[in-house]
Parts: C-alpha cells; structure tokens; sequence
C-alpha cells in the first residue's frame, strides 16, 4: 500500500482494527477476487483478529455465488458501505500520529 492509499490515512485508520479492515476493503476493491482466494489471503487462527469475518457481518462485502461452480470460486464484492468506508477513509485528513 502506497502513503497516499485510503489505508494509510485519517480517523477510521487510528485503531489496528480499524486499519486491518480498511486494506481488506481496498484489497477487494483492487480486482476481482474469488471466497477462496480471500479466505486463503485473510485466514487467522488469532481470535482476535476477525477482519474478514467482521467484514462480512458488518455488510461491507457480499459474497456472490450466482453461476460459482461451488463456494471457491464465488465472488467476493464490495458493497455500497464498504465503498463508502473506503472512499470516507480516503477523503479524511491524516490522522495525527500516536
């Protein structure tokens, strides 16, 4: 991620969390990506650390299987919150340092 990515910047980037779940969206919104591949890039074993499952639930990606031939190859979408998150964070100012 480049200093000038949406990641790197303003309020919703201040808390790791919040910062994990920001370069999750960007990731999505860079290319198509499949549940397989997403689940293989973003799996954890840390229970504290549910960026892809927390991603999900909050609606801020869709899961699209219509005409996936199984689950692995559905597709991964941003919707219209997670643009918004990621344009929000994009749009905000630097975050002063900690």
């Amino acid at each position: 991620m480049s200093a000038s990515s949406p990641v790197t910047r303003g309020a919703e980037a201040a808390s790791p969390l919040a910062l994990a779940t920001l370069n999750f969206l960007a990731w999505v919104a860079e290319r198509p990506r499949s549940y397989e591949e997403a689940m293989d890039a973003w799996r954890t074993t840390c229970p504290r650390l549910t960026v892809w499952e927390d991603a999900v639930d909050a609606g801020l990606v869709r899961i699209d299987s219509a005409g996936a031939a199984g689950m692995g190859r559905a597709r991964l979408c941003l919707t219209e919150a997670g643009r918004a998150r990621l344009s929000r964070a994009a749009a905000s100012p630097p975050a002063p340092p900690s």
